[in-house]
């Protein structure tokens, strides 16, 4: 498992946690010390998304995209929850007045106890809407993020094909680039031999015309010498 894949579990993992933690905060008294606890998770959820950009940066183009757009979505969960939280804090910091305020009357009647344990109730269904409309926005973009990786690595197999397709062509066409050359070179020896036995055969004949021409010369003149002595 690479770094950047270690970084986005634990992202997973911390981002389930602040969820949980921002659905109790409306429902228990330990408003301060949960404060405390998301507080921090967000800000090691901000460092963890700042460490995966940094591991971004490293990787190959189609590889980059894919990453770039799950830390986008990542990006956008986050500051989802954030607002989220800051809602929720202001709940819980009424609520807490409100109980204060009721402990210090020290009067509660059975209408104010009924009263609070439907909001209660009602605000635990909230709670627990908010919690699985978060799951499932989670598990989407999970999936869109599964597919856009699973596309960027169909279309880095076919630019890696079209690659290989590419670099075989090339090498067949310096192979017949030098078959080419090779039988230029041998025809136009060929054509050099041939001229060269032309031009024999023109000096042979000339010769041979010379040599007739001589003898012809010498057959005729020899009776002609005879005769005048």
């Amino acid at each position: 498992m690479s770094l950047l894949e270690q970084y986005e579990k634990q992202y997973s993992i911390l981002i389930a946690e602040i969820t949980s933690q921002i659905g109790r905060l409306t429902l228990t008294n330990e408003g301060k010390e949960l404060c405390n606890k998301i507080d921090s998770s967000l800000t090691e959820a901000q460092e963890l998304l700042e460490q995966m950009q940094l591991e971004i940066r490293d990787l190959a183009p189609a590889q980059r995209t894919t990453a770039t757009s799950k830390l986008n979505c990542a990006q956008v969960e986050l500051k989802r929850l954030q607002g989220e939280y800051a809602k929720a804090k202001e709940t819980s910091r009424k609520k807490q007045g409100a109980l204060d305020f009721q402990t210090a009357a020290g009067d509660y009647d059975d209408y104010e106890d009924v009263a609070i344990s439907n909001d209660q109730r009602q605000r635990l269904l909230e709670n627990s809407e908010t919690i699985e409309r978060t799951g499932n926005r989670l598990q989407e973009g999970y999936r869109v993020v599964i597919e856009t990786e699973t596309l960027g690595a169909q279309i880095l197999s076919d630019l890696h094909s079209q690659r290989e397709t590419i670099q075989n062509a090339r090498s067949r066409l310096r192979e017949t680039n030098a078959e080419l050359g090779r039988a230029s070179r041998t025809l136009n020896t060929m054509m050099l031999r041939a001229l060269r036995e032309k031009a024999v055969l023109y000096v042979v004949g000339g010769v041979f015309g010379v040599a007739v021409v001589v003898s012809l010369y010498l057959t005729f003149s020899s009776p002609t010498s005879t005769t005048n002595s």
